[in-house]
């Protein structure tokens, strides 16, 4: 337990406390724009942050990932805090804690198996493309000041690492940010900052229960938005810790970060936050800057309040440019460039299916409309190439009027017309023997056209044999087939 503890929270205190402050510092501007997204007042989206960073550090599944308010929940929101008001979203944000915990006791997290590299890497890529693109309107109708300061941004996050001694001991967002920052206010340089875009709250978040009729009519209105919720944090919270697995090379408990992830809703839900999940570009941002246990994420969260409530002055200098810089450095680092040049290695059905599941997140802003047509995709192409690999090889004996077929492969729904056409039941054979000793039938369809098949050669006058299935063909066939049921079959003649 000692050991655990050490592991998770004090193996890397120096990096962890560094990263959390370049973390705190990017979440800011974030959490604002996510509020305005969303329809809300920032204090809403800075909330949120920070209790759920603080509250995913001790019950999450995954040590150094960044959970806070984010762009892909505030987008369900703007039609119930339109239509509702804030005390509704507040609601919505505390059942949509409660879905996500009964997800993780029921070992929803497991689920991720079923989503294909090619969906992952189009995920990646679509959230690179997204975060870019959100620095855009910053980039945009802008003085060549801006343009300077984020250029000068980015060559000191990617030049600064190669200084001798300092270079490997500071993170290069946080230097980044701090020079920017003092130049501007030594220069007097008029650019944007983060205290233009709203009003940082003054004073920490307080308990309280949303102020909604405690009715059926309630809880009809905001389940739909609570289950979208759920399943986007859900979604976007285990990809991203997929990510940070392969990043950090250690495991996460899945399920613990979907019930970790639903007790930090229902903990900010009641303390004025709206919904969040897990961040990719904050994620990788505590990544790339050293920072690797639970004391990054508490960090982050924690500093995060601290210089919104009482250094907000200083805090509303920072120019956006410094942060802009900071963004850019993420989604070039989010981006997988591999995944570009390996598309003439890779088969044209994984191009297909990280192209599309890229092209649908990036059109709809909607991380769970494109994972679910990415999983389809991969599902479809998937189950059409074995379907392929099923074939029937069959031997005849003329002089004793009997013929084998041998089905070797597995019968499913995208190969059972193929398992059919496969038979000649016009051949005049007395008997007719199918070995399965090589074949699986998965399902109700594998089923019926078995079924089919035999009852094609007894109405042509055939003597049929199956031999050679193994336990669970059998067992599936035996509840399923209706072959060897007298009644049904005369059904089933009768009909034709």
């Amino acid at each position: 337990m000692l050991a655990q503890l050490k592991s998770e929270w004090f193996d890397n205190i120096r990096g962890d406390l560094l990263a959390g402050l370049v973390v705190a510092l990017a979440l800011i501007p974030e959490a604002i724009a996510f509020s305005i997204i969303a329809g809300v007042d920032p204090r809403v989206g800075l909330y949120a942050s920070f209790c759920i960073a603080v509250v995913i550090a001790f019950v999450g599944g995954r040590p150094g990932m960044i959970s806070a308010a984010t762009g892909a929940m505030a987008l369900v929101m703007v039609t119930l805090v339109r239509d509702h008001g804030l005390q509704y979203l507040l609601a919505a944000t505390v059942l949509t804690g409660c879905l996500q915990i009964v997800a993780g006791y029921l070992k929803l997290g497991e689920l991720m198996r079923f989503v294909s590299r090619s969906v992952v890497t189009g995920f990646v890529n679509a959230l690179a493309i997204l975060i870019f693109m959100a620095q855009l309107p910053e980039l945009t109708n802008v003085t060549w000041h801006v343009y300077a300061l984020t250029g000068a941004g980015l060559g000191i996050i990617y030049l600064f690492p190669r200084l001798p001694l300092i270079g490997k001991a500071i993170p290069s967002p946080l230097v980044c940010i701090v020079s920017l920052t003092a130049l501007c206010m030594l220069l007097g340089i008029d650019v944007r900052t983060v205290g233009d875009m709203g009003d940082l709250p003054d004073t920490l978040p307080v308990f309280l229960i949303p102020e909604i009729p405690l009715n059926l009519a309630t809880l009809l209105t905001i389940l739909p938005y609570s289950v979208a919720l759920a399943v986007v944090g859900l979604l976007e919270s285990l990809m991203t810790a997929t990510i940070v697995d392969d990043l950090t090379d250690t495991s996460s408990d899945r399920n613990r970060e979907c019930r970790g992830q639903g007790i930090a809703n229902v903990v900010t839900g009641f303390f004025g936050g709206m919904a969040g999940c897990a961040m990719i570009g904050q994620s990788i941002i505590n990544v790339k800057s050293g920072g690797r246990c639970r004391l990054s994420t508490l960090t982050a969260g924690t500093v995060l309040i601290v210089m919104v409530v009482f250094l907000d002055s200083w805090l509303q200098r920072i120019p956006m440019a410094a942060l802009v810089a900071v963004m850019i450095m993420v989604s070039i680092g989010t981006f997988s460039w591999v995944s570009v040049r390996d598309l003439r290695r890779n088969t044209l059905s994984s191009n297909i299916v990280m192209i599309s599941t890229v092209a649908v997140v990036v059109a709809t802003h909607n991380l769970a409309i494109g994972v679910f047509v990415g999983v389809l995709l991969a599902s479809l192409f998937f189950a059409h190439k074995i379907g392929r690999f099923m074939v029937v090889k069959t031997e005849a004996e003329p002089t004793r009027g009997e013929r084998t077929y041998r089905v070797i492969g597995q019968v499913f729904f995208a190969s059972s017309e193929q398992f059919i056409a496969a038979f000649d039941f016009r051949e005049a054979v007395e008997r007719i023997t199918i070995d399965l000793s090589q074949a699986h039938f998965w399902d109700i369809t594998s089923v019926a056209a078995l079924d089919k098949v035999v009852i094609k050669f007894r109405r042509e006058g055939a003597e049929v044999t199956i031999h050679g299935m193994n336990a669970a063909t059998e067992t599936v066939v035996d509840k399923f087939g209706i072959h060897n049921d007298p009644d049904e079959v005369e059904k089933l003649m009768g009909s034709h």
